[in-house]
């Protein structure tokens, strides 16, 4: 499965990283990388980063000049940042890429972003809640599935392992739901 984090399929770009800081001064970022592996981001020479920095959602293209992996992450030179206090600027953005532009994936592999958000329901149809994100654990990835607190009854949060026919019985993108063989009193 690819890991990428969570958007909407109606959305036209796709999160595929963050800028989580600067390296050196000549105007390098250090990438967080959700793709899978992680140097595939640097596949994708346009970026449209988008900052919530100060409330203030601000959106830009930048291309990326060169990128590479270095030590356990990513970091990359974009075009037309040449100083650190250029690339500054940049921390916690967003990194997005046209939703067009990823691969097709084969029957039965979903991208983690088109997970996000969908409605979780046991065999018995006792409602979990919602996808809230994916996780890596090394043997098998695992869905949180988050419900909110409803009256007397407290959030709940449970950890599924991402084990299609075992335990991700039914995925279906178009109604936004995921049908889980998981026992309601399992948390």
């Amino acid at each position: 499965m690819t890991e990428i984090h969570s958007d909407d399929l109606s959305e036209p770009f796709i999160t595929l990283g963050t800028i989580n800081g600067v390296y050196g001064v000549k105007g390098w970022v250090k990438v967080y990388s959700f793709t899978s592996p992680i140097e595939n981001i640097l596949k994708y020479k346009t970026w449209q980063l988008v900052s919530s920095r100060q409330n203030n959602n601000q959106n830009k293209t930048v291309k990326l000049e060169k990128g590479k992996r270095h030590g356990k992450g990513i970091i990359a030179k974009l075009e037309g940042y040449d100083d650190r206090d250029d690339v500054a600027t940049l921390l916690k953005s967003e990194i997005k890429v046209a939703r067009e532009l990823l691969p097709k994936l084969p029957k039965d592999e979903y991208y983690w972003s088109d997970l996000a958000g969908l409605q979780v329901t046991n065999m018995e149809n006792v409602d979990f809640g919602k996808v809230d994100h994916l996780f890596e654990t090394g043997a098998n990835d695992v869905v949180v599935v988050k419900k909110a607190k409803q009256g007397d009854q407290e959030a709940q949060e449970r950890l599924i392992p991402f084990i299609q026919e075992m335990y991700i019985i039914d995925i279906n993108l178009t109604e936004k739901t995921m049908k889980v063989d998981w026992p309601e009193d399992f948390e």
